[in-house]
């Protein structure tokens, strides 16, 4: 009797894809206000007056709610006016970008980078919208790397920005940034020449106190 055949070997399996996120770009626009209620009527009104291409929203500390848009900019200018009339009082802080640096969306995504050049700029605001827009406004306005961009969680509400670059094009970014938001509570801002390797490595790592203490 002949040998039986081997059985043929399973067809592999396709190779998982990952879906891109969909694109902010070209304008962004963020609400942020310090009712959760008010947040989500905001952000539902945000998303019946114009067909928007993304909206992201959600709580943030310390009780915060901010909702993102993102997409063609008369459509996200709309949204956005309907969501600061809902929100009404509790909007504490917004920023509309019609042309948004793409490296502030990145860094909004998660994207961090490390300290290599000549100098470190941080830019410190008490509000989300403040941090975005200040980040945007220096990557436009001087040759400098965005190498995090932090928003509220485990910062009391705050967010804060790195800029990496040259002594004078850092010193341009944080000047360019800061005046783009002078008006706003709570704003700090430094620029750091030849930053310690150590201080770099610590920034490199996670920049919260307690994971450092752990490591």
């Amino acid at each position: 009797m002949p040998p039986r055949p081997a059985p043929a070997a399973p067809a592999a399996a396709p190779a998982p894809t990952t879906a891109a996120p969909p694109a902010v770009e070209p304008a962004l626009a963020l609400l942020e206000l310090d009712s959760i209620a008010a947040g989500i009527e905001a952000g539902d009104a945000m998303a019946k007056r114009a067909p928007i291409e993304v909206l992201r929203a959600g709580t943030v500390h310390p009780g915060k709610y901010l909702v993102l848009v993102g997409g063609a900019v008369g459509d996200v200018e709309e949204a956005l006016a309907a969501g600061r009339e809902v929100g009404a009082a509790a909007v504490r802080d917004v920023v509309f970008l019609p042309s948004v640096h793409p490296d502030v969306v990145a860094a909004m995504r998660g994207a961090r980078g490390i300290a290599a050049g000549e100098a470190l700029g941080v830019i410190e605001t008490a509000t989300v919208a403040a941090a975005i827009e200040a980040a945007d406004a220096g990557l436009k306005g001087a040759r400098v790397r965005l190498l995090e961009l932090r928003l509220a969680d485990d910062l009391g509400g705050k967010g804060y920005l790195l800029f990496d670059g040259p002594v004078a094009e850092v010193e341009a970014a944080v000047e360019i940034g800061g005046d783009r938001v002078a008006g706003s509570p709570g704003l700090v801002r430094r620029v750091i020449p030849q930053l310690h390797a150590e201080m770099a490595g610590n920034l490199a790592a996670d920049a919260r106190f307690a994971a450092r203490i752990r490591g």
